[in-house]
């Protein structure tokens, strides 16, 4: 992206760096070229559509004022009538209009002024001054817009953008409505790097030295040429310059025109990029006319060297790495999809803690802001294009406008990402309707477009998302593959290679377990609280009075958690695995639908709760040491419960029942848990895991009693005073002794004072159909969360929760 996150000191310091590096002493001599602005703030909204709203005169002042990114959709109202259905997250579409009036100095006369949306869901219609500046469908994809030739420079100039969300469903997911990713002003020179206009590539690295190459896009905007010099340098984390490239000069262009020169040089002994260490550089790119800088364009670089093996799997920096993915769509829980980074920051610090080192972007481009945070904590990213080709999903997806899109949208896609390091791999398509036929082969005809699109513009392997595996599926007979995409079939894993020889694989998509946040009673809780039943997922082959849920439900098509992982655990050649999913999301509630609103196939609830799996998955993908058994401790006497444990780095685990051991577990073979069955009685649980007879860890479960208070914990007690950065409030109702209370559903209310809202509430339950901008929430298995969204103000936020019959908590919020 165009120096969008490099903050305006970062950049003062780079430049100063540079003039330096240059041989210049004046400040006066130079400039920087080039100004991002953070376009987000101002705007008026109005719900429907206003005819002449395009206009610049158009009357506005009785429409709400906002700051952007916005999410109209997440301020609806839940019901099964809304055309989006359960499925889109049952809530509200529509039209919507956005206006903002801004000045532009009169000094920029002269400069080009562009405006650069992150994503707009969707159709959206642009215009400044009254002049239409064009369309684009596709609700995910990022686009720019020249606004010089309608600006009035030192005066008043009006932005109005049309977002068209009413055809539904449109979506198979919770889509969001809006200009939900943030909006940046852009000011060049008549001369300067062109949008996304660098490209740069690690041909040879290896510890003692690492060649990179540099392709530069210039665009000349002046009617007589004037010749520049383009000068590059690599700046290390501590801004210390530690590559020089040669000196490119330019040859003659015409005017508005784009040229593309290109440089290569090296780095000595580089710090390589990894998912443990995720070190990155800075290439620093300078344009110069008559020896004064006319541009500066900083781009990341993460310095590494990959390769898929089709029977060593994935190899990063010379050593197998087994890539442990989830995929997750773009909501972000009860905040929707407007996107907030403190938001995509905390989900991926939970998915570090299970251990993920993966991400995909099911299915469509990210924010640009999650791809950046991937780059700096270490992810392997699956960058996905499309969930639809030319045949539809659902009746007003993005099939309408295929032939006429998809090759922009996809090359848009691929210049603004490919120099993100946490990207390695491409996904053209997921579960692609054209896969499947025998005999109508239009499916291989794209794939192999799609491909083609792709390999013009970079080098990294290509995927699709395929559910139908076989030889004759058309996207894997085309040819178009590096990397053979299999979503679900975890049984035909070890004979890939009787079906591919030669070829490489990757899990796109794999388990599909349902599983909510502190249910265990299977399957009557099921049936009670979600009317449609199934037969496979609820049959666990326990007594019936018995409680085992845990990891024995999933989807037809997908597999426990426990099944898929044993079988990529074990074999070097498959690469890695993208579970579906890491949390969980809004609409697709499939096996259900209303009153559910959101998915049940998380890793992680809408709230960022862990649910019990979590823990399997740490015990297995991460070296922490780990001992979490479960359920809670709360029965009618006399039921037969199954208590498991997962845990790591020990031997064994010995439970106590009040005091008396019921029993010394170990896993065997390729267990990943062990259990005991028994008659509940109140009191306490206390399991403890050993090795070589010593103590690890020990862990505890009391029978709670009622609820008698609450209690407050916020992940973060300073943040920023910039009206963006947030802090998640967990909410706990506990008996007087302090235990949780499993099954409390009090209904909490929440008053703050200072300079800071709440964003949104939430509490996991996926068929709670209270809204998520409020100032209360009822507990779901004795949790809630409030989520505080700092001012522009510093000071200090009194964050108080009260319950009926409870005692209350406060907590405080510093911004500064």
């Amino acid at each position: 992206m165009l120096n969008v996150n490099y903050s305006f000191a970062n950049t003062c310091r780079v430049f100063v760096l540079l003039l330096l590096c240059l041989g210049f002493t004046r400040a006066a001599d130079a400039q920087t070229g080039r100004t991002v602005a953070d376009f987000d703030k101002g705007w008026k909204f109005h719900l429907g559509d206003v005819k002449g709203a395009d206009k610049a005169s158009a009357p506005d002042k009785n429409w709400r004022n906002l700051n952007l990114p916005h999410d109209w959709s997440i301020e609806g109202t839940f019901s099964k009538d809304n055309p989006a259905s359960p499925e889109g997250g049952a809530l509200p579409g529509g039209i919507g209009w956005y206006r903002k009036t801004f000045t532009v100095p009169l000094a920029s006369k002269g400069k080009q002024v562009y405006i650069d949306f992150d994503g707009v869901y969707q159709h959206s219609d642009v215009w400044v001054n009254g002049h239409h500046l064009g369309f684009r469908p596709n609700g995910y994809i990022s686009f720019r817009y020249e606004l010089t030739k309608y600006l009035n420079f030192g005066g008043v100039n009006v932005i109005a953008v049309k977002v068209n969300n009413s055809e539904q469903p449109n979506s198979r997911w919770y889509s969001g409505s809006g200009i939900y990713r943030n909006v940046w002003l852009v000011t060049t020179n008549q001369i300067a790097i062109d949008h996304w206009g660098t490209y740069v590539t690690t041909p040879a690295v290896s510890a003692n030295s690492a060649t990179i190459a540099l392709q530069v896009k210039v665009k000349h905007n002046l009617a007589n040429f004037k010749p520049y010099t383009i000068q590059v340098r690599v700046l290390d984390a501590a801004n210390k310059v530690v590559a020089i490239g040669g000196s490119i000069p330019s040859y003659p262009q015409l005017a508005d025109s784009v040229a593309t020169l290109n440089n290569s040089f090296k780095v000595k002994n580089p710090h390589l990029w990894s998912i443990e260490s995720p070190y990155l550089y800075k290439v620093v790119t300078t344009i110069l006319v008559d020896k004064v800088i006319v541009d500066t364009y900083t781009t990341p670089l993460g310095i590494r060297s990959f390769e898929f093996d089709a029977d060593k799997g994935f190899i990063l920096n010379g050593k197998p790495l087994k890539i442990l993915g989830v995929c997750d769509h773009h909501d972000l829980g009860s905040l929707g999809s407007a996107i907030n980074t403190r938001a995509l920051e905390r989900q991926l610090q939970i998915l570090k803690g299970m251990g993920v080192n993966g991400i995909r972007t099911s299915h469509n481009p990210p924010a640009p802001e999650l791809l950046d945070l991937c780059d700096k904590m270490g992810f392997i990213v699956m960058d996905e294009a499309f969930d639809m080709w030319k045949m539809k999903k659902t009746k007003y997806d993005y099939h309408l406008f295929w032939d006429e899109w998809h090759k922009r949208d996809l090359q848009d896609q691929i210049l603004r990402d490919r120099n993100h390091p946490s990207v390695f791999i491409w996904s053209i398509g997921n579960e692609i309707g054209e896969q499947y036929s025998r005999t109508d082969t239009t499916g291989r005809v794209i794939a192999r477009e799609l491909a083609g699109i792709v390999r013009s513009l970079d080098n990294r392997p290509i995927t699709a998302a395929n559910n139908d595996p076989e030889p004759g599926s058309n996207i894997i007979a085309s040819g178009a593959l590096d990397l053979i995409g299999y979503n679900y079939h975890h049984q035909d894993y070890d004979s890939f290679h009787k079906r591919y020889p030669g070829k490489k694989f990757i899990s796109t998509e794999s388990t599909s377990a349902l599983e909510t946040r502190g249910s265990y009673d299977m399957p009557s809780d099921s049936i009670r609280r979600w009317p449609i039943a199934w037969d496979k997922p609820f049959t666990t082959g326990n007594p019936d009075n018995s409680v085992s849920a845990y990891d024995n439900v999933s989807a037809p098509w997908g597999s426990t958690h426990e099944e898929t992982w044993k079988v990529v655990k074990k074999n070097p050649m498959l690469s890695g695995m993208f579970i579906w999913t890491g949390f969980d999301y809004l609409g697709e509630p499939t096996p259900y639908s209303w009153p559910s609103r959101s998915s049940y196939f998380g890793v992680i609830d809408l709230a960022g709760f862990p649910k019990d799996v979590y823990y399997m998955y740490q015990s297995e993908w991460t070296n922490k040491t780990v001992l979490h058994i479960f359920p809670h401790w709360n029965w009618e006497a006399g039921k037969t419960v199954d208590v498991w444990a997962y845990y790591n780095n020990a031997d064994e685990v010995e439970l106590y029942l009040n005091g008396k051991s019921v029993g010394i577990k170990k896993k065997t073979g390729d267990d990943l848990h062990v259990m005991w069955r028994l008659k509940y009685e109140p009191g306490t649980l206390k399991a403890v895991s050993r090795k070589n007879g010593k103590v690890v860890l020990t862990k505890v479960i009391n029978t709670a009693g009622a609820p008698a208070k609450i209690e407050l914990t916020a992940d973060r007690s300073n943040i920023k005073a910039d009206g963006k950065d947030l802090s998640f409030i967990t909410v706990r109702i506990l008996d007087k002794a302090g235990n949780v209370v499993p099954n409390a559903d009090n209904l909490v209310k929440f008053k703050i004072a200072g300079p800071a809202s709440i964003a949104s509430v939430d509490n996991g339950d996926p068929v709670s159909h209270d809204p998520f901008k409020a100032d209360y929430r009822k507990a779901f298995h004795g949790l809630a969360l409030a989520i505080v969204q700092g001012k522009e103000t510093a000071g200090s936020v009194t964050f108080t929760a009260t319950s009926e019959g409870l005692a209350p908590a406060t907590v405080v919020i510093k911004t500064k």
